[in-house]
């Protein structure tokens, strides 16, 4: 069993699922300890954040980042599931589609830019009385998932191009956790009374991690390619470096006083990375008045693969 410990960015390619992503990092990596950061339709492409041992700790903050999507959302038809792998359900005219001005489009948009309240689609992976939605609706119930709300920061046309009836929109989203751009397209075609779906989707960014760093699964190399702790943690979040007697403090629960210091200011509880002097990750830490607490601990018989950073926003 390896103990090597840290985060893997994988590009995804079509027709995996995020639970095949994890069985196959398991046995490359040689352990059972390995999560996911946000799963990915099969459909979908793009970034992956994988956690590994004991750096699985750090999933619980990155599955809350905002993301960037591209993606092709085709004015037309709408489907069972709001993206091209569904039955179609509704199929506006040629002629009709062909009248969309780009005002409206752009209006539509717009409207699906911001804080907004969003249904998600009724295929989610959401839980509906202890089940997956899609589930149910495989088994042939309705389901209809109340609204909720979302950012969508930016909603970017980047181009429309006419498809056999259809008009395809190239478009980058970026938004917040729990925002479905599948239904982004499906809202967009309701309000234009066309009809949308996706055709495609690539996720290309989580809050500082870009897929241009990532590996597929293909190529991966499981422990090659290890962020480590200490190297994600401090992209996530500020840095704290650690005298020796403060790294044995907080490995013994021990509070230790952080005023003076770089991180004396942070918001109470916000999570700082303690670094130790060898420059391993001791934990996250938490602000209480002029002390800082721990958050969460990470074991020290971890071993840390060479750091790599990753790449920024795409």
């Amino acid at each position: 069993m390896s103990a090597a410990s840290g985060l893997l960015l994988v590009d995804k390619t079509p027709g995996w699922t995020s639970h095949d992503a994890v069985a196959r990092t398991r046995r490359l990596a040689g352990t059972r300890k390995v999560g996911h950061a946000g799963t990915l339709d099969p459909m979908a492409t793009g970034l992956l954040i994988l956690g590994v041992n004991s750096s699985t700790r750090l999933l619980t903050w990155v599955v809350g980042l905002d993301k960037e999507y591209f993606a092709t959302i085709r004015l037309g038809a709408a489907t069972t599931t709001d993206d091209k792998e569904g039955e179609q359900i509704s199929l506006a005219s040629p002629g009709v589609v062909a009248t969309l001005s780009p005002d409206a489009i752009a209006a539509g948009i717009r409207d699906l830019t911001g804080d907004i309240e969003q249904s998600p689609s009724s295929v989610s992976a959401i839980k509906v009385d202890g089940k997956r939605a899609y589930a149910l609706v495989r088994a042939g119930e309705e389901v209809a998932l109340p609204p909720r709300p979302v950012t969508v920061s930016e909603f970017e046309l980047l181009s429309a191009t006419p498809a056999d009836g259809f008009l395809d929109l190239e478009v980058r989203v970026v938004c917040s956790t729990g925002t479905y751009i599948r239904a982004l397209a499906r809202d967009l075609g309701s309000a234009l009374e066309v009809g949308g779906h996706l055709t495609s989707l690539r996720r290309t960014r989580i809050g500082p991690f870009g897929v241009d760093a990532a590996q597929t699964l293909d190529e991966l190399d499981a422990v090659g390619s290890l962020i480590t702790p200490a190297a994600a943690a401090t992209l996530l979040f500020p840095r704290l470096d650690l005298t020796a007697q403060q790294t044995i403090d907080l490995g013994h629960g021990k509070r230790i006083e952080l005023a003076g210091t770089s991180v004396s200011e942070v918001a109470t509880d916000a999570p700082i990375a303690a670094i130790a002097p060898d420059g391993r990750l001791v934990g996250l830490v938490g602000r209480r008045g002029t002390q800082g607490k721990t958050l969460v601990n990470f074991p020290p018989d971890d071993v840390e693969a060479a750091s790599q950073t990753p790449g920024g926003a795409a």
